[in-house]
């Protein structure tokens, strides 16, 4: 596995923190408290991996801390160390704000044993009102069954919220100081597109970069691109890439000449749009070092339309490729880019990713169809989940390949794997069902290829949207659902109604009978933009930690209320849970906001 971005990665601090009251009490709790730091951090290092597949790593205080001399040692070790989340564990009482970690850019947590030999919880409501006074938010892990002194059986729901909780705030820290790469700017008035510097800068941490998309003709043009790898992408691309149907009108159809051109230009982007992001020490040295270097970019977009794809092939197959989790060099991370450089977009496609290691879906968010209007244009009634209705989730872009559902788990279920789990089968079966039509060329004067797939299994999956609001700022959203296997007469009747060179993939959220999720239709109608990006799994829970620990409220959701993990300051804005997230991401606003 490899670290792809400048920057080492985050790793979990645990801070065993104790009663300093030496000659007895300290003494006699030394070793229970520092088992249940070790104990924590085996926990985590053996559920928790980053999305390149590295292991998340734990660093454990070097004492326990029982006042503020040794709380200053820890922080200095974590420094040292590159910790980036912190994760407080104790059985006992210990002196709150004397031991507290006062990192303000840090994602804290307390875990307070529940024991009645000594009052671990009692600590843990201490130190979680020192926390809210002085304006640090931190969550509160207590389980719910009273545990012996000594019993290191971390309970099933302190297991949970602990892996929970570190795995978005590693989330939060890997994104800090990392790139969002804008090539291009503005498509099509999508508002999504015009990247906004402060909310990067004040909620994520991150830098934007914004490159002109004459840069990626320049290195087309200036051969900056390595041409041993590009002859090796062309040969892969020729075998593996089957081009489709071409739906185009006869008199927009192009010869083979000028559809090998597109295929090596749209190949060339592909190189170059992962260079500018990552870099590339081929570039180096080839006397290219600026160019070499990269940005940095931890996720990107690409404007496309119109100014480029008015004249040059489209990005779809470049967005496509580098949103899988294979090409040319074999099985890898995904990356994330955005088509028509919808940013917020992005960054709901990078918390998916970064939750759930697995590569994301950019989809339009197209059409509902009720079961009404599916008979009366196909005359089939629809059924199990699709029963009351279904949303057609379609773009001509970034949606990546591994949501073919040609990846199995053990049982032989559809799934979608981290990276490393990816069989050379499984990648060979999801570019077997993929094909590329020519794109449309009354959209895309330029030409280029679109993949074309169905995403043919049911599996669970999440969808989100960050949308930015005048006068409150960014607020999420998110629908736990479904993908569903249509009928295939039905699936190609629907299909045929819009766009047929795109990837289609249908979803139905799961419905609560109330607010935005009492059916099927009032999901589509309160969904708050064009886009959305879909992540295996319900990960729902995780997107509501995570935004919590950025200040983002959330706006729409339909995770169990018993799985919403937030910090305890929540509870002090108000009983209505999602209420008082608007008012207290409010008061404590951005992240990095620094007046």
């Amino acid at each position: 596995m490899a670290n792809r971005l400048i920057g080492s990665l985050p790793k979990v601090g645990i801070r065993p923190v104790i009663d300093g009251r030496e000659r007895g009490v300290r003494e006699s709790l030394e070793t229970q408290v520092m088992d249940l730091a070790k104990a924590a951090a085996e926990l985590i290092e053996k559920n928790l991996r980053f999305a390149n597949g590295d292991p998340v790593e734990c660093v454990i205080a070097d004492t326990t801390i029982g006042g503020v001399a040794e709380a200053a040692m820890c922080s200095e070790k974590f420094r040292k160390e590159g910790v980036g989340v912190s994760l407080t564990v104790t059985s006992c009482w210990c002196y709150g704000t004397e031991v507290m970690d006062s990192d303000p850019l840090i994602p804290k947590a307390i875990w307070g044993f529940n024991g009645t030999e000594r009052p671990g919880a009692v600590y843990l409501a201490a130190a979680l009102a020192g926390y809210t006074q002085r304006g640090l938010p931190a969550f509160g892990i207590y389980g719910r069954d009273v545990q012996d002194v000594g019993d290191l059986n971390i309970p099933g729901e302190v297991q949970e919220k602990i892996l929970r909780f570190v795995k978005a705030g590693l989330a939060v820290a890997e994104m800090r100081g990392k790139s969002y790469l804008s090539i291009g700017y503005s498509s099509m008035g999508i508002a999504g597109s015009m990247v906004n510097p402060e909310f990067f800068h004040e909620y994520l941490g991150m830098r934007t970069e914004f490159v002109d998309s004459t840069e990626v003709f320049r290195r087309i043009e200036e051969g900056i691109y390595d041409e041993q790898e590009f002859e090796k992408a062309m040969a892969w691309t020729r075998k593996n890439c089957k081009e489709g149907k071409d739906y185009n009108k006869p008199q927009n159809q192009k010869d083979d000449e000028r559809k090998n051109y597109e295929w090596e230009t749209v190949v060339k982007m592909t190189l170059i749009i992962r260079d500018m992001m990552i870099g590339n020490s081929v570039l180096v040295d080839k006397g290219y070092r600026e160019e070499g270097l990269g940005r940095n970019a931890l996720i990107s977009g690409f404007q496309g339309q119109r100014q480029w794809t008015d004249h040059l092939p489209n990005g779809d197959f470049a967005e496509a490729i580098l949103n899988s989790s294979f090409d040319w060099n074999g099985i890898r991370q995904a990356f994330i880019v955005a088509t028509e450089n919808d940013c917020l977009n992005a960054v709901s496609m990078l918390f998916g990713h970064l939750l759930s290691n697995t590569a994301q879906l950019f989809s339009d968010v197209r059409t509902y169809w009720s079961p009404d209007a599916v008979k009366r244009v196909t005359g089939k009634v629809l059924e199990g989940k699709a029963a009351k209705g279904i949303i057609h989730l379609i773009n001509s872009g970034s949606t990546t390949l591994d949501a073919t559902a040609q990846q199995k788990d053990a049982e032989g279920n559809p799934v979608m794997k981290p990276f490393w789990d990816i069989s050379e089968a499984e990648m060979d079966a999801c570019l077997a069902a993929t094909l590329w039509p020519q794109a449309d060329r009354e959209y895309f004067r330029g030409g280029g290829y679109s993949s074309l797939f169905k995403t043919s299994g049911e599996m669970p999956v999440t969808m989100c949207r960050l949308n930015l609001v005048a006068g409150q700022g960014p607020v999420l959203q998110i629908a736990e659902g479904w993908t569903v296997n249509l009928d295939e007469e039905i699936h190609e009747v629907l299909s045929e109604r819009t766009n047929p060179t795109w990837p289609s993939t249908w979803f139905v959220p799961r419905l609560t009978g109330q607010g935005p999720f009492e059916d099927v239709y009032k999901v589509m109608a309160n969904w708050g933009a064009n886009h959305g990006a879909i992540s295996y799994g319900h990960i729902g829970a995780d997107l509501i930690t995570l935004a919590a620990m950025l200040r983002i409220p959330v706006s729409m959701h339909n995770v169990e209320s018993t799985k919403v993990f937030r910090p305890s300051a929540w509870a002090s804005f108000g009983t209505d849970a999602e209420g008082s997230d608007y008012r207290a991401c409010s008061n404590y606003g951005p992240l990095y906001r620094f007046k």
